[in-house]
């Protein structure tokens, strides 16, 4: 993703901060499967007793109990197979039960609006969940020249009608050891936000 329109400068309020931070985070992890590194991050996580806290701290044990190499093979399983992986993470598929359909015309339009070019390195297309994650925490962090009403208006648009189901798939797919608790943490990540929205409005 590739903004040419300025944002509004840094996020100043700490939840907002928090959402972009977390928004990021899966973006990485769903655009592509994590290097050592970022495997050594993940498994120095520390939760807490609330069901985000408990879902990042079993994600934590899981990055303890494998490595990268065996997390690129998962990835593989899951994202890209031999023909197709076991899940689609595409808004159109969701939504149309078909790729490159209405809703993947609709986000562009709307990414246009925002300024919002897809990257020249990126080649998939741009209704991929990790996309979509990484401009909502652009938005989160000031960074894509947005409003909350526009934040939300994005986000009931082009995540909330089919994001949380992926996850639910994600969470129960054969392949999946290190990305279910990853699952978990998104599907709670799109619950939250759909229902700030909301109270907001």
């Amino acid at each position: 993703m590739t903004a040419s329109q300025p944002g509004s400068g840094p996020a100043s309020d700490t939840v907002d901060l928090l959402r972009s931070a977390q928004y990021r985070f899966l973006s990485r992890l769903l655009a592509a499967p994590p290097d050592q590194a970022m495997l050594d991050a993940a498994a120095a996580l520390q939760g807490d007793a609330t069901p985000l806290g408990q879902a990042y701290g079993a994600l934590a044990r899981a990055a303890r109990e494998t490595d990268a190499r065996t997390v690129e093979r998962e990835y593989f399983e899951l994202f890209i197979g031999v023909g197709r992986g076991e899940l689609l993470p595409y808004a159109s598929f969701y939504m149309t039960g078909f790729l490159n359909e209405r809703p993947l015309a609709e986000l562009r339009g709307d990414l246009a609006r925002l300024g919002i070019a897809r990257a020249r390195d990126r080649h998939e297309p741009e209704d991929h969940i990790a996309l979509l994650f990484e401009v909502m925490g652009a938005m989160a962090a000031g960074e894509i020249d947005t409003d909350p009403v526009e934040q939300s208006a994005f986000f009931q648009r082009h995540l909330a009608p089919w994001a949380g189901r992926f996850f639910d798939d994600l969470a129960v797919a054969p392949s999946a050891a290190f990305y279910r608790p990853m699952a978990e943490i998104g599907r709670l990540l799109v619950d939250i936000d759909a229902r700030a929205f909301a109270l907001a409005a």
